[in-house]
């Protein structure tokens, strides 16, 4: 069995048996992981505190050829985020990012772009906690780019007119967008500049920048999230659920 070794962000664990637990790594190298730590849930487990979620660690483990689990060997802790996940609004809003991550990414196929941006929403959010709602859609939005989902909001889907910056447009059922000419229906969202101004802002800024860009714009922030979360629900084939009332049914379960 050959032995891999990459960095990986911890998303997720739960209970196997007595003693082991299933962890899902995000990876640089290999995409999706899912693997088996036996013996951590034991009180001196070799694992320690380095299964804690969104955590950065140099992952050893083995694979078994057509088997989806693998063996985890090794776990050192380069960066943990405990103090952060302690956080209940950021461990609610990282919670969802990982679910969305998990729905996305296939096992074990290699993104490293979707790892760096990943690890880029942590960074940030680390360092401007009140400022998840823009990292959120950050995240979502380079989600749905990286992944060919994401719909042009430059012009018009129907007559092809670029849209100015002083443009209003009506989100079409597509999630593309109608000019004022062409939608004669007024269905739909209303898009204003400002949502496309901020649309635009994420695919050109870091994520840092980006919450600078948007700091007075919370309103907006939320309504483009909003847009984006009905794309992905149509992505994954399933309601993407508000990130304080999963968290509360993921808290529930666990009492």
């Amino acid at each position: 069995m050959p032995v891999y070794e990459t960095e990986s962000l911890v998303l997720k664990s739960y209970n196997l048996a007595e003693a082991d637990r299933i962890v899902v790594f995000f990876t640089r190298d290999h995409g999706m992981v899912r693997g088996v730590a036996k013996g951590a849930k034991r009180l001196k487990s070799r694992f320690g505190s380095t299964l804690e979620p969104f955590s950065t660690v140099n992952l050893s483990y083995f694979q078994k050829e057509e088997r989806e689990l693998v063996s985890i060997q090794t776990v050192e802790l380069t960066q943990s985020c405990f103090a952060d996940a302690s956080d209940p609004d950021f461990l609610s809003a990282f919670s969802y990012m990982a679910d969305l991550l998990m729905a996305f990414v296939p096992p074990h196929d290699p993104h490293e772009t979707l790892y760096r941006m990943t690890k880029a929403c942590l960074a940030a959010a680390s360092e401007n906690t009140g400022n998840l709602d823009s990292i959120k859609v950050y995240f979502e939005l380079w989600l749905l780019r990286l992944g060919g989902y994401l719909p042009d909001w430059s012009e018009c889907d129907g007559c092809k007119r670029k849209l100015t910056l002083n443009d209003t447009a009506r989100l079409q059922s597509s999630f593309h967008l109608r000019c004022k000419n062409c939608d004669k229906s007024n269905s739909g969202d209303l898009i204003k500049p400002e949502h496309r101004g901020l649309f635009h802002s994420v695919q050109k800024l870091s994520p840092a920048e980006f919450i600078n860009y948007a700091r007075d714009t919370r309103t907006s922030v939320n309504e483009v999230s909003n847009a984006l979360k009905r794309i992905i629900s149509q992505v994954i084939g399933r309601e993407v659920q508000s990130e304080k009332a999963r968290f509360a049914t993921q808290t529930a379960s666990k009492v």
